[in-house]
C-alpha cells in the first residue's frame, strides 16, 4: 500500500490526507458532547469541506483522463 500511496502525486496526497483528516473531524464533532445547533453546523461544515476535496479531487482525475484520451478525437470534421 505503501508503494501505492508513493507513486501518487504530490497534490493527490495532499487531498487525500485533506479528506482523512476533515472527515475524521466530521466524525469527532458528530459525537462529541456540544449543543445540537453547534454539533450540526460544525458537522455541515466539515462535510462541505471534504465533499468538496472529494469533488476537486474527481475533476482533477478526469480532467487528466479526458486530456490523454482527446489525442484520439479529430478536430473540425
Amino acid at each position: 500500500m505503501l508503494a501505492t500511496l508513493q507513486r501518487l502525486s504530490q497534490q493527490t496526497r495532499i487531498q487525500y490526507g485533506l479528506m482523512l483528516v476533515f472527515g475524521a473531524l466530521c466524525i469527532l464533532v458528530a459525537v462529541a458532547p456540544l449543543a445540537d445547533p453547534l454539533r450540526l453546523t460544525a458537522v455541515g461544515t466539515l462535510f462541505g469541506f471534504t465533499a468538496g476535496l472529494w469533488v476537486s479531487h474527481l475533476v482533477q482525475v478526469l480532467g487528466r483522463a479526458a486530456g490523454t484520451d482527446r489525442t484520439d478525437v479529430a478536430v473540425g470534421d
